[in-house]
């Protein structure tokens, strides 16, 4: 059955999770979990071609803010989750990095949606049980934890859906504990959530019984059935 793309249930929470990348894809994708329910709604990867690129310096951070901006607007995620800057990147890539991750902040912050940010050690920690799983390793997860028909491609759609699933049991871990929602709690969330086995808890927690959408290709839209 063909849902509405701004339609979901009450109870239900999306998280619009963000891999940006500073020459390569930028992967999105989105989750919603409804109390035993966790599964994807949209994901993919937009690819800036390199005669939009030569265009200006502009252009490509245009076309991700145009994205994220279309992508709150049709599914309305209640917060936005995305890869943090990593450190060991040498400047000029962190850099066009932080670019694009200020476009992302722009438009969550344009349309009132609450952003967390996670390192990519984070991530894999969290939806892998490994800080340094590879990209393979990450897609498989997503899968599974999904409970996805297919793997999840570009392994940059993928990325996302991990990030999404990372902020969702770091929530999880904040509300078991009791935490505030405060930034400057997110220290003590994250500290509580790598001592913990986030894999096996949403696993528990999802239901394999519900159909999963098909496949997007790399710029190609589509909405879960």
């Amino acid at each position: 059955m063909q849902r509405a793309p701004g339609s979901q249930k009450h109870s239900a929470i999306r998280i619009l999770g963000v891999d940006p990348a500073a020459a390569g894809p930028t992967g999105y994708g989105v989750i919603e979990i409804d109390g035993r329910d966790c599964r994807t709604l949209h994901y993919g990867a937009l690819l800036i071609s390199p005669q939009r690129r030569k265009q200006g310096p502009g252009a490509a951070l245009s076309d991700v803010h145009a994205l994220l901006c279309r992508l709150i607007k049709e599914f309305s995620p209640h917060s936005l989750a995305v890869e943090a800057v990593f450190a060991a990147l040498n400047i000029k890539t962190a850099l066009r990095l932080a670019e694009v991750r200020g476009v992302v902040l722009l438009a969550a912050a344009q349309h009132d949606v609450a952003v967390y940010s996670y390192s990519p050690r984070e991530v894999k920690a969290a939806v892998a049980g490994y800080g340094h799983a590879d990209k393979r390793q990450i897609q498989l997860m997503v899968r599974a934890l999904l409970a996805m028909s297919e793997t999840p491609e570009p392994a940059d759609a993928a990325d996302a859906l991990a990030v999404a699933l990372c902020h969702f049991q770091a929530e999880q871990t904040r509300q078991k504990f009791r935490l505030p929602p405060s930034p400057e709690s997110r220290r003590s969330v994250r500290s509580a959530h790598a001592s913990s086995s986030p894999t096996a808890s949403l696993l528990a927690r999802r239901d394999t019984t519900h159909p999963t959408p098909s496949r997007i290709s790399l710029t190609r839209r589509s909405h879960c059935s």
